[in-house]
């Protein structure tokens, strides 16, 4: 196994805090015998959970008494079809599933059964442990309006992060509290801790970090979720195959408030299909099914991404790519004398500081053809741009048209 160990607890099996069925006790012994695949999963030995976290005590009342909606699949998936009132003869234009397309007359999975197990055996995680949602997004808005009550309630941000946190605060009515990262992007969970307030029922750390590509140091993470935080720690692990460290999904088995976020949009190469995956303790990951729409994926994206978990070594191949081209980029930035700083990358793309005028280069590249982004409104990232490494051709263009434009906006 290429797994790391952190902390010094006892080799033991995980204790979880809830009951699970002799059922679902085989099929985690089941798992652990099919041994691990080539993806890097950090482990937390298994030790006592925290007692400061009762998610009976942080989940909004009308969300405890919440019924799920009952659909059609959730008894039958299979026979003569006749319970929800599909149109049996079909779309207008005929859907070829000669060519691998799947049928769409009927409703998908609402559980995403398939794609929950293979995810599962991939992440080193169960089944029961995993949300499937319409992006990482989904996830974000869902676990702020399982937890947070609108006008009342607030979450910790550690800018500069992804905006989305800031955003579906916003439209939830939810206070939000910035404690800046670091000079180089490093969380700080004293400064944490003493900014929580007693409404304050997330904490958001995104790693690798978005805008600026570096991860989180494992250590620091450790230290929020062993601070006694009773609310939900949400460790967003969009860029994760990217990082060298690897995922901390099977960290939730040991943290029962670590809700892991995860996505098909970035080293998949599936951002069009919108799927999004959060990885929890199955009493979270259980409230998260109540709230979604019954069939919240559906079946073209359902089966795109199944076909792709069932090639993951292509995937693996083409980080391994981009990883090279990243340090071919790096290294092409650094011969350009306006380029001050490039700072480092655990993901898919680099931030990198100019002398000056990084706002106009940001359009002028725009103009020329190469679109990146302009990060100089985030905190500690003034005078940064972002670029995300594409394929060879496109970082050679990018580079040299880079080399011009500052030339000329210099030169004005």
């Amino acid at each position: 196994s290429n797994a790391e160990e952190v902390g010094a607890a006892p080799t033991t099996q995980t204790r979880l805090p809830f009951p699970i069925s002799r059922e679902k006790e085989k099929e985690r012994k089941e798992g652990r015998k099919k041994g691990r695949n080539s993806t890097r999963q950090l482990t937390v030995m298994a030790a006592p959970t925290s007692s400061a976290f009762d998610l009976n005590k942080i989940i909004r009342p009308n969300i405890k008494q919440l019924k799920p909606y009952r659909c059609a699949r959730d008894d039958y998936q299979d026979g003569v079809l006749l319970d929800a009132n599909e149109n049996l003869y079909g779309p207008p234009v005929a859907i070829d599933e000669k060519a691998g397309m799947p049928s769409l007359l009927c409703y998908p999975d609402p559980h995403q059964a398939k794609l929950k197990k293979l995810y599962g055996a991939w992440r080193s995680v169960d089944p029961d442990q995993i949300f499937v949602g319409v992006g990482s997004d989904e996830a974000i808005d869902m676990v702020m309006r399982m937890v947070c009550t609108p006008g009342k309630d607030s979450i910790l941000i550690c800018p500069p992060t992804y905006g989305m946190y800031k955003v579906s605060a916003a439209v939830n009515d939810v206070k939000v509290i910035s404690v800046p990262l670091t000079e180089d992007f490093q969380i700080q969970p004293k400064k944490i801790q003493a900014a929580i307030e007693g409404s304050t029922k997330i904490i958001w750390i995104c790693s690798p970090n978005n805008p600026t590509a570096n991860d989180i140091e494992g250590g620091l993470v450790k230290e929020v979720l062993d601070s006694g935080f009773p609310g939900l720690v949400i460790l967003d692990e969009a860029y994760v195959d990217f990082s060298e460290r690897g995922s901390l999904a099977t960290w939730t088995k040991r943290y029962p408030n670590l809700v892991v976020l995860q996505t098909f949009s970035k080293s998949w190469g599936l951002a069009g299909v919108r799927c999004g995956v959060a990885i929890s303790s199955p009493p979270v990951v259980s409230y998260m099914n109540r709230m979604k729409a019954p069939y919240n994926l559906n079946a073209l994206t359902s089966s795109v991404v199944i076909k792709n978990l069932e090639a993951k070594d292509k995937m693996l191949k083409t980080v391994a790519e981009i990883k090279l081209e990243k340090k071919r980029v790096r290294m092409g930035l650094e011969k350009i004398p306006h380029v001050v700083k490039i700072f480092p990358s655990a993901a898919n793309f680099l931030l990198f500081r100019v002398k000056s005028n990084s706002k106009e280069i940001y359009r002028a590249i725009a103009k020329a053809g190469v679109v990146i982004r302009y990060r100089g409104d985030n905190h500690g990232c003034s005078e940064c741009l972002r670029a995300t490494v594409g394929r060879p051709k496109d970082n050679d263009t990018f580079l040299e048209k880079l080399k011009q434009v500052i030339a000329d906006v210099v030169s004005k």
